[in-house]
């Protein structure tokens, strides 16, 4: 397992490229909550979500340690990240993705200079051919999410909230590959152990929540959800076993629970999220959390959703 002594390393490693991001208020969102709420901006970093905490912690360990080609299988923001990262260095890199990725993702990839393969639909298609790349070219593939660099990269994130927020009672991740919230995690719980930490996965994608309830990872099918970054089959085996020793609550969200958010976010506080991000703030909405007068801090993971996709996820707010 990655200690925090790791995500103060990638703090220091990450610091001249990642973004320290702002914490966003809505007093309308935290009065329909029931909870003093605070949006941790991810959609704000570099590249446009959270994946360059990673991405840059294991790139240059890697470019350290020699690497002169690098590949990535991503729904898209991881691949994003890596392109970033391996470009600043001057170090090629193709990233692999499924044949459904977003547009505006595939774009922002090549301007990094990143090259762009389309693979199947789902991350179990996608990963193999990114490692298969990575061999034949004598590269390095970077994973996603299950990887100590990326784990604890993402874990700054964690670090950042408890500089920002006072008191915090409780703070909600979004679950993919579990590389954010492992990170979060550590960097949580072996700060401050008394703030609970609770997870959030689509109902259609929810290969996390059914492994912990059977306690062993399990994989599901493809996920059809509109979560488009949090489609992944199953946790990862570095993740899922800091998910099992330190994760209060997991929880689940409905595809129109995360289009009332996002529509909520965009009207009320006129910031542009990704659906993944917005299950965060479905689960506080919603109160999937069972938390009332409490401070919680929801992390809002990327903000890159194509324009022309926006009209299909906003909805008519229930209050």
């Amino acid at each position: 397992m990655i200690s925090l002594q790791d995500v103060n390393d990638a703090r220091e490693r990450i610091s001249d490229i990642a973004h320290i991001t702002p914490i966003l208020q809505s007093e309308q969102l935290s009065k329909l909550c029931g909870n003093q709420l605070f949006l941790k901006a991810e959609h704000l970093q570099k590249t446009g979500s959270f994946k360059i905490r990673g991405a840059s912690n294991k790139v240059i360990h890697e470019i350290e340690n020699g690497a002169k080609y690098v590949t990535a299988a991503s729904s898209g923001n991881h691949g994003q990240a890596v392109a970033y990262v391996a470009n600043k260095y001057g170090v090629p890199a193709t990233i692999v993705v499924p044949e459904d990725v977003s547009k505006c993702k595939v774009n922002a990839i090549q301007a990094y200079n990143g090259k762009v393969e389309m693979c199947g639909t789902t991350s179990a298609e996608r990963l193999p051919r990114a490692q298969e790349i990575a061999d034949q070219e004598n590269g390095v593939f970077i994973p996603p999410y299950d990887d100590p660099f990326i784990m604890a990269g993402q874990g700054t994130v964690g670090l950042e909230i408890l500089d920002q927020v006072e008191h915090i009672d409780a703070i909600i991740v979004p679950i993919g590959g579990g590389g954010l919230l492992s990170g979060i995690l550590t960097a949580i719980k072996e700060t401050n152990p008394k703030i609970k930490v609770i997870g959030v996965e689509p109902e259609l994608a929810n290969d996390t929540y059914l492994s912990m309830q059977n306690k062993k990872i399990t994989a599901i099918e493809a996920a059809p959800t509109i979560a488009d970054g949090l489609r992944t089959n199953q946790p990862g085996d570095l993740t899922f076993p800091v998910l099992t020793k330190y994760l209060d609550d997991l929880v689940l969200v409905s595809e129109d629970e995360i289009r009332q958010a996002f529509s909520f976010i965009m009207e009320r506080t006129k910031q542009l999220i990704e659906p993944s991000s917005a299950t965060t703030v479905a689960a506080a909405l919603f109160n999937k959390v069972n938390i009332r007068d409490k401070n919680i801090v929801t992390v809002i993971s990327g903000g890159n959703v194509d324009l022309d996709k926006v009209q299909q996820l906003i909805v008519s707010i229930t209050e």
